[in-house]
């Protein structure tokens, strides 16, 4: 047969599997760089705050993104659990955008406001004491540490490089918003404000 002889012949196979990845790419990812709902933010989307911007970056280093998703498909058995499906335009501003696709804990994408900061604070410090079944890891060092200042401002100029729409007074300001504040802080004002746009209308 002649799917036989492609199988057992890579010269043949490997250039056949490119022109179909090829031809898959072309189709369904292409279109979506000329559609405007893809690159539109959602009405009422803001750039993350200096201190919500050093809470990504913690939540990132972290690692938090590897068991947590933020990305609600739109199926009923999901939307019914955490909210309204994700859309991209809430995620315009996102760079990397931490979408993911496992989750060994619950997707936070609807988090925001959820639960208060003392909840969110207790539970970063021993997630057990909030959730007795939860496997997730303590982080009391977030509660000593103190962010850098000194980047936040050249952090949003490189945010703003690739369309952010950070101001001249923001990226001025910046160091001071969030000098002297801990890691908790930011990463509580970051899990505050998670998908509260399109959650609130």
């Amino acid at each position: 047969m002649n799917h036989d002889i492609i199988e057992k012949n890579l010269g043949i196979m490997i250039p056949l599997i490119v022109i179909a990845i090829s031809f898959g790419f072309l189709v369904e990812v292409v279109p979506l760089f000329f559609d405007k709902k893809m690159q539109e933010p959602v009405e009422g989307l803001m750039p993350h705050t200096a201190l919500e911007l050093e809470g990504r970056d913690i939540y990132i280093r972290e690692g938090c993104h590897v068991c947590h998703t933020q990305m609600i498909r739109p199926f009923r058995a999901e939307t019914e659990r955490y909210g309204h499906y994700s859309v991209a335009g809430e995620h315009v501003y996102e760079h990397p955008f931490l979408w993911g696709s496992k989750r060994t804990g619950p997707d936070i994408a609807r988090v925001g406001g959820r639960y208060s900061d003392d909840w969110q604070r207790a539970h970063l410090y021993n997630p057990r004491n909030v959730v007795p079944e939860s496997k997730m890891p303590s982080y009391p060092w977030l509660f000593t540490a103190t962010v850098n200042h000194k980047l936040t401002g050249d952090k949003m100029e490189a945010l703003r490089a690739v369309g952010v729409p950070y101001t001249d007074a923001d990226i001025a300001g910046a160091a001071d918003a969030v000098k002297g504040r801990t890691e908790i802080d930011a990463l509580v004002a970051y899990l505050q404000q998670l998908g509260t746009v399109l959650k609130n209308k």
